[in-house]
């Protein structure tokens, strides 16, 4: 079957606040499913730009009904993102239609296949998602009201999207803005390093499985017009087992290395040439951030741009700030307004009192960073830039591991930029973890941390690494980024000591004198000490890395060993630092 949108085919036409309203318009795929998408747009007869988002989250969702305790950090922390709008029709990460429909937009959200109000099986991230993209993109690009141009805008899933679609480029698909978007499904969400995340477990059952298609009349109802969120069929269990694809968290256990699976769901970034507004958040550690930044370097778009924020996962995105540079570029792009005067990288860079200091650049990596290695003083525990002794640390792989700090600093230091970590370990039996996390301290000896994407009291930033991954590309390693194959493993022998290179996502910190920079070396996720009051969000506890820990796929006898740090000769652990110097 031909896909097509059939013409008048919706629950429900509406005109209320300012704007047309089309329900549940349904998209027939070239394999006969139907998707079913909402489209909000001027009252005024003509032809608008579309911005499109295609996710599992539920068109029909309220964003305060499904992420109330997100809803009411915007409410109490940042009032400014809820300004200017009714806020009737929010949706988790997609934008305000009330906010773009005003200035000539037509916003479409489309539920993906499987979820919500749309038929099918549901395969989160799989190729056929990307296909059913690109049919909606073009479909609607052909509508009456389309001027034949289509941006893709949207945070985290709907961002992932965006990077997939792209590289299979739809015609029509004339801008792209990832906010806060991965892109490498092995190294960005399932295996850190060859270490599986917890991530998608508590992801599926809390964001995705209660808003599967076919829950209908046991599921969800909507307040933004009353009908069923994951309808309209009501099925029973037998069929909603039989319309899932697979569940990722399993998945990402039983492939450990990086086969088939990964490859049909790790985008070809080359294969994109759209304009590209690269959105990253400093917090974003563990899930989008690394997306965010290697898309930017990866794209062929000679077009291109790079911005890094930090706070919450879902905040500058509603924030006039956020909602001003996204419009900027979509004006630009879309409607050939002279609305878009960017350096090509923007970063807002992170205070240790939480305030954040804007400034331009114009490459990525910053081109002046002073690359400087950091070495671990195994003997007395230090972080220096000189000579080190020979030496050996032992820690036990299920407790908080080692930490190395420098002096109190006699100067201020900027971070800003890739990390990477050489380290020479033996362990006491066939395999080990390796967690890297860098930490600062105040003149108090607390650390520092920072509200990020996905906890209140986030660490600087972290690295992992399974040592029997440690094999690497050399021609896409970088010295501040190693890449690694994870095409297969390579058991240690214990006792035997082994080199390993560790990529330590970005991360971005203005640390004052008086304080202390430092790095923890353990063998599981890094616990802040001292956390204070317990969070917990999806049902788990929160202490410094928010939901996104490592506890699946490691069985006892291998990863519950010692581990041994190594300095001697020319074998000398360190960080390697991007330093900027001060003006």
């Amino acid at each position: 079957m031909m896909e097509q949108i059939r013409d008048g085919v919706t629950t429900e036409h509406v005109v209320q606040d300012g704007m047309r309203i089309d329900w549940d318009v349904e998209v027939v795929m070239d394999d006969g499913v139907t998707l079913r998408a909402d489209v909000f747009r001027p009252v005024d007869e003509g032809q608008y730009p579309i911005l499109m988002t295609y996710g599992p989250y539920g068109k029909f969702l309220h964003f305060k009904d499904g992420y109330a305790r997100q809803w009411k950090i915007m409410e109490t922390k940042y009032p400014c993102a809820l300004e200017g709008s009714s806020n009737r029709y929010m949706n988790w990460e997609t934008v305000d239609p009330e906010k773009w429909v005003c200035d000539g937009y037509v916003i479409v959200r489309v539920d993906s296949r499987g979820a919500g109000r749309s038929e099918g099986v549901i395969d989160c991230w799989s190729p056929r998602e990307a296909r059913d993209i690109c049919q909606c993109i073009e479909l609607f690009a052909l509508q009456p009201y389309c001027s034949g141009k289509v941006g893709m805008l949207g945070i985290s899933y709907y961002a992932v999207t965006q990077w997939a679609a792209a590289a299979l480029n739809p015609p029509h698909l004339a801008a792209i803005c990832p906010f806060e978007g991965a892109n490498d499904m092995y190294r960005d969400i399932g295996r850190h390093g060859g270490i599986v995340s917890d991530f998608a477990g508590t992801w599926w059952k809390l964001q995705v499985d209660r808003l599967q298609h076919g829950r209908g009349d046991n599921g969800l109802v909507s307040t933004i017009n009353g009908k069923t969120v994951a309808g309209p069929e009501t099925l029973s269990e037998e069929e909603l087992q039989a319309n899932r694809g697979g569940m990722l968290d399993q998945a990402f256990v039983e492939h450990e290395l990086l086969d088939e699976w990964y490859r049909a769901r790790i985008t070809d970034l080359s294969r994109i040439t759209v304009p590209v507004l690269s959105c990253g958040n400093w917090g974003g550690n563990a899930l989008h951030l690394r997306g965010n930044v290697e898309g930017y370097m990866a794209v062929s778009s000679r077009e291109k741009w790079l911005e890094i924020h930090g706070l919450e996962h879902f905040t500058e995105f509603y924030t006039p700030y956020g909602v001003d540079l996204q419009k900027r570029f979509f004006n630009h792009f879309l409607k050939g307004m002279d609305t878009w005067r960017q350096a090509p990288v923007h970063l807002r860079l992170r205070n240790v009192d939480g305030t954040f200091t804007d400034r331009d650049e114009q490459e990525w990596p910053i081109a002046r960073t002073a690359w400087t290695k950091f070495y671990l003083d195994l003997g007395h525990l230090g972080l220096t830039t000189g000579e080190t002794e020979d030496g050996e640390a032992v820690f036990c792989a299920t407790s908080n591991g080692l930490s190395f700090f420098t002096p109190p600093l006699e100067e201020t230091l900027e971070i800003t930029g890739n990390i990477a970590a050489k380290l020479f370990i033996r362990s006491s039996t066939s395999d080990a973890d390796l967690f890297v996390t860098l930490r600062v301290l105040d003149p108090d000896g607390q650390d520092v941390t920072f509200v990020s994407a996905g906890d209140p009291k986030g660490v600087v930033a972290t690295g992992w690494l399974r040592a029997s991954h440690r094999k690497l590309d050399m021609e896409k390693s970088l010295p501040y980024r190693p890449w690694h194959t994870h095409d297969e493993q390579q058991p240690l022998v214990p006792g035997e000591t082994y080199e390993l290179d560790i990529e330590v996502w970005p991360t971005s910190v203005i640390i004052p004198a008086g304080y202390r920079l430092g790095v923890a070396i353990s063998g599981k996720d890094f616990e802040v000490p001292n956390y204070g009051a317990a969070l917990r969000a999806f049902g788990v506890p929160y202490s410094g890395n928010g939901v996104y820990t490592h506890t699946a796929g490691r069985p006892k006898g291998i990863f519950d060993g010692d581990t041994t740090l190594v300095s001697q000769g020319d074998r000398r652990p360190y960080l390697l630092l991007p330093i900027i110097p001060g003006p």
